[in-house]
């Protein structure tokens, strides 16, 4: 996954399709890449900004404080990570994960990889070791804010392709409980609990 980080990105969008946008009274959004968007919006859109209906005289009044606003003659640039907050709410709800509280990621969005991320529980495998296996191995962003001094991190992952996700972790789990049954004493097929089993038969392993 690649990281975009909204601490060092600056989104430019076109001025022109911009003020179209405020002046069409409805409301519209603008993605990552800069482009202009309107609702519904895609299944996976990453927004910086979504409008609300208001009158204003200025971009910069229209985008409010949080916002920083510099107009380049058929362009506008636009830096987001001071309404970070915001940005969470507005996009929590099309994100694969969420990984912007102190909790860290404890569900997936997805169906069948919350139901693989649940079984992975039984043999202690944690979400944070299966994120880590999607953001090395698998195609999709990781919108984030994210400083080095002093080092602070918060996150949304957004999955391109949740099939391939699936793959790439039924893999690395179906892995890890293997060995675990061949060489683990405390998961001998006599101790092993019902859940156990459950888990054992989804990874295809009994």
């Amino acid at each position: 996954m690649k990281k975009f980080n909204l601490i060092k990105e600056i989104i430019v969008t076109d001025k022109v399709k911009l003020v179209d946008a405020v002046n069409s009274k409805k409301v519209f959004a603008v993605n990552i890449y800069g482009d202009i968007c309107f609702e519904p919006f895609n299944e996976k859109e990453m927004l910086v900004f979504k409008s609300t209906l208001k009158d204003t005289t200025s971009l910069s009044e229209f985008f409010g404080n949080n916002y920083q606003i510099v107009e380049d003659d058929d362009r506008v640039l636009l830096k987001a990570f001071a309404n970070w907050q915001e940005i969470i709410k507005l996009n929590t709800p099309r994100a694969s994960y969420d990984d912007t509280t102190s909790d860290g990621v404890d569900r997936f969005q997805n169906d069948e990889l919350e139901k693989l991320g649940w079984y992975a529980t039984e043999f202690d495998i944690t979400y944070r070791q299966l994120v880590e296996v999607l953001e090395e191995k698998c195609d999709g962003t990781l919108l984030c804010i994210e400083r080095d001094e002093p080092y602070q991190f918060s996150g949304l992952g957004f999955l391109k392709d949740d099939k391939q996700a699936f793959e790439e972790l039924f893999s690395f789990v179906q892995n890890i409980i293997q060995n675990l049954l061949k060489n683990d004493p405390l998961y001998v097929k006599e101790n092993l609990t019902d859940d156990e089993e459950e888990a054992i038969e989804f990874f295809k392993l009994s």
